[in-house]
C-alpha cells in the first residue's frame, strides 16, 4: 500500500491584482488552530500597489494513504453512461472540475465493511433504492477511519457516485460511522481530519466554492450545480448531521465556503 505524505504548508495561494515594480511590502500574520496544531494565515499587501494582495495559508502536514477501490474500464464506462443518462452530457473521460465538497457518513461502524461496500465496480444487490438509476456502484474520493486516518480511494478529479444531482462537480468524503444511519457519532479525530482535508482540497482546487453535508443535498436543486434530469430520483439522507457540519464550518470559516442552497 502506498502512502503519500502531503504537506499543506503554503497550500492555498491566492493572488489578486499585480504589480510590475514592487518595493514596499506589509504583512499581517494571524495564528489559527487546525488539527490540534497552530497554522498561520499570512496576508501580504504591496503598499506601492494596494490592488496587489497575496494571501498565504500555512497549515500543518496531512497524511493521506492511497487505498484504491476497483475503478477499471467497466466502472469508467458505467460512469460515462451515468453522466449521459442523468446529466445529458456525452463525455470522453470522467474528469470533473471540483466545486463542492460533500461530507458523509457510511452508516457502518466498520472500516473494512465500509471499504468493501465501495470497492466493487457494480452496485450491491441490496441497494434497491438506487439500482434502477444505474448499476454503477457508489463511491467516494476519501474514506476517514474512526481514528482520523484519511484514505484516498480514487483520483480526486474523477467523478464518484455519492450524491444525487451533484456528482459532476463534487468531491465526496465518507466517514466511518453513523450507526444505523441515525446516530451522529463521528469522533473528534474524524472532525480534525475533515477540517484538515477540507483545507487541503480548497488549497489544491481553488475552484471549490461550497461545502455541504449529504443530508443538505436537496437544497442545491435550484442552484447552477444541480444536473439531475430524473425528477423522481431522490433519496432522504441524514448524514453527517447538522452538529458535525456546524463544527467543520466553524473551523474552516476563513475559507469562505458557501453552504447548501447558496
Amino acid at each position: 500500500m502506498k502512502m503519500n505524505r502531503i504537506l499543506l504548508s503554503l497550500s492555498a495561494l491566492l493572488i489578486m491584482g499585480c504589480a510590475n515594480d514592487v518595493k514596499n511590502i506589509e504583512t499581517k500574520t494571524q495564528v489559527i488552530e487546525t488539527q490540534g496544531k497552530e497554522a498561520k494565515v499570512i496576508e501580504t499587501t504591496v503598499t506601492d500597489a494596494p490592488s496587489a494582495k497575496v494571501s498565504i495559508v500555512e497549515a500543518p502536514s496531512i497524511e493521506i494513504i492511497d487505498k484504491p477501490i476497483d475503478f477499471g474500464q467497466e466502472r469508467i464506462d458505467m460512469t460515462k453512461a451515468y453522466i449521459k443518462k442523468h446529466y445529458g452530457f456525452e463525455v470522453d473521460n470522467i474528469e470533473i472540475e471540483p466545486k463542492i465538497i460533500v461530507l458523509h457518513w457510511t452508516a457502518d461502524m466498520s472500516f473494512d465493511k465500509s471499504f468493501k461496500r465501495l470497492k466493487p465496480q457494480k452496485l450491491f444487490s441490496d441497494r434497491k433504492d438506487i439500482v434502477k438509476a444505474s448499476a454503477l456502484n457508489v463511491s467516494a474520493h476519501f474514506l476517514i477511519k474512526r481514528d482520523g486516518t484519511i484514505y484516498r480511494l480514487m483520483p480526486e478529479n474523477w467523478m464518484a457516485r455519492h450524491v444525487i444531482g451533484l456528482n459532476y462537480s463534487t468531491i465526496g468524503v465518507e466517514n466511518v460511522g453513523g450507526k444505523g444511519n441515525k446516530k451522529d457519532d463521528l469522533t473528534p479525530e474524524q472532525l480534525k481530519a475533515n477540517i484538515a482535508l477540507v483545507r487541503y482540497l480548497k488549497g489544491k482546487y481553488p475552484t471549490i466554492s461550497h461545502m455541504i453535508g449529504h443530508h443538505e443535498y436537496r437544497k442545491m436543486e435550484n442552484t447552477e450545480f444541480w444536473l439531475e434530469r430524473d425528477k423522481g430520483y431522490r433519496t432522504k439522507k441524514s448524514d453527517p448531521g447538522d452538529a458535525f457540519m456546524s463544527k467543520v464550518r466553524k473551523a474552516v470559516s476563513d475559507l469562505n465556503l458557501s453552504g447548501a442552497g447558496k
